[in-house]
């Protein structure tokens, strides 16, 4: 990575007083080979057990590592309860899930792969699965090479962890800005960056560079899933009434490509989402709920034409460099997901450009 945010994690500490603060500790060490499996299973509904899933249908490059629903569709296509969230800088974080529930990519991994409403796999039947596929034991053998003929799920699981930990985001428009090159934002992105930097929105609070995530967990009250129960969020992973309606600060990194958004993809555009903030504190709970609403949800009462420029710099933060190519073909023989572009099947794995 070529930006101000290179250096040693360990020397650096987080902040939120200026536009540049440091980065959390994050993934390193995978060799070529290891990354470059995880991309070909990542890819690969012979993950999911009907075959006709992958990673990528619901965290698709295209569209932020989202997949552009409210709720994801699981393998007996009905919708899942909550919106997929991005894989950005997804190695950079150490709470995972809406509900915070998993704290590395390893454990997150394990939810979709055999949930029964998601991928609906079983650990036998993948390992099964994987071992009968004689380009994926040639695979395995290159990345694993001291880890015997067999392959392993802890094996799946590192791989899909090395390619995840690839996928980051850190040199957007706003980044080259706090680099010290004025010019990379427009007079209404600095004006909208001045609006979320500020005391009366105070968006960086919780969206903290640079990262755009405090990684904590917030009940700010956003509107549940029309249709289904309350959604306790936190609470069903920490017991904690006060994390009743709670869910992690999601980053705000490649945002314009993630819609629709919130836990329930309740809202279609960011013009929406940002407004939520400024209709004032619990207007969307339920009148049978009683949250603990995070101490900054209020009233800042933003003016339209602040709404629009907090958008207008959201924009600043796209940033796609590490954007990974979908494998014209994978191991397993199927289609690779999602299925645009997926190309020609026929061609060799080991002539395949990436």
């Amino acid at each position: 990575m070529h930006n101000q945010y290179t250096g040693k994690a360990s020397l650096q500490n987080a902040g939120v007083g200026g536009p540049r603060s440091g980065l959390p500790a994050y993934r390193d060490g995978f060799t070529p080979q290891v990354i470059d499996l995880g991309r070909y299973l990542f890819f690969d509904p012979l993950l999911s057990k009907n075959g006709k899933l992958a990673c990528a249908s619901c965290h698709q490059p295209d569209k932020g590592f989202s997949d552009g629903l409210p709720r994801s569709l699981g393998a007996d296509g009905r919708p899942l309860p909550r919106n997929a969230p991005s894989l950005w800088n997804a190695g950079l974080q150490h709470r995972l899930f809406w509900d915070g529930r998993a704290s590395t990519l390893e454990q997150q991994m394990l939810g979709p792969l055999y949930d029964p409403k998601e991928m609906a796999n079983t650990p036998a039947n993948l390992r099964n699965s994987l071992n009968a596929s004689p380009e994926y034991r040639r695979l395995f053998g290159l990345a694993f090479p001291s880890a015997g003929k067999e392959i392993r799920l802890d094996q799946v699981y590192t791989a899909l962890a090395a390619f995840q930990s690839t996928l980051i985001s850190l040199n957007s428009r706003y980044d080259l800005y706090a680099g010290g090159f004025h010019d990379a934002l427009s007079a209404r992105e600095i004006e909208g960056m001045n609006v979320f930097r500020s005391f009366v929105a105070r968006c960086a609070e919780c969206h903290t560079p640079p990262l755009f995530s405090n990684q904590q967990i917030a009940v700010i009250g956003m509107p549940q899933a029309k249709g289904l129960a309350f959604d306790a969020g936190a609470q069903s992973v920490s017991g904690e009434a006060s994390q009743r309606g709670g869910f992690k600060v999601p980053s705000l990194r490649n945002i314009v490509k993630t819609a629709p958004y919130s836990h329930s993809g309740h809202y279609t555009n960011l013009h929406e989402t940002v407004e939520f903030y400024t209709l004032g504190r619990g207007h969307a709970v339920p009148k049978n709920e009683k949250l603990t609403l995070h101490w900054h949800i209020w009233e800042p009462k933003l003016s339209p034409n602040e709404i629009n420029r907090l958008v207008d710099f959201l924009g600043a933060l796209t940033d796609e460099s590490f954007k990974p190519s979908v494998p014209r073909r994978v191991p397993s023989g199927l289609k690779p997901m999602p299925l645009p572009g997926s190309g020609n099947l026929s061609k060799p794995l080991t002539k395949e450009t990436p």
